[in-house]
């Protein structure tokens, strides 16, 4: 199982992050991802849910037209673990 992220190690993973923000009453990180049309929401989700099996970490997400809005945790180990920054490092990348 994955541990939690110290507070401070968690600070400076979302330093490295764009756009992410710290889910209020819960230790959790969440984005809103816009593209260009449903298609493009749908192809990204696509490609997440790939990445997402192979390092067996998922996102708690929902998707309307062309918005996606994600939510990472680690649920297992009750909050941020280094696997909710690789994959939001990963959902960054693939939205390009």
């Amino acid at each position: 199982m994955a541990e939690r992220l110290k507070p401070e190690d968690r600070a400076a993973a979302m330093q490295a992050l764009t756009g992410w923000h710290m889910v209020e009453n819960r230790e959790a990180i969440a984005k809103t991802y816009r593209f260009k049309d449903f298609i493009d929401a749908f192809g990204f989700m696509a490609r997440v849910a790939i990445v997402s099996e192979k390092i067996d970490h998922h996102p708690e997400w929902s998707n309307v037209y062309r918005t996606v809005e994600v939510t990472l945790t680690t649920h297992d180990a009750g909050g941020l673990t280094e696997l909710d920054m690789k994959l939001a490092t990963e959902m960054d990348r693939l939205a390009g």
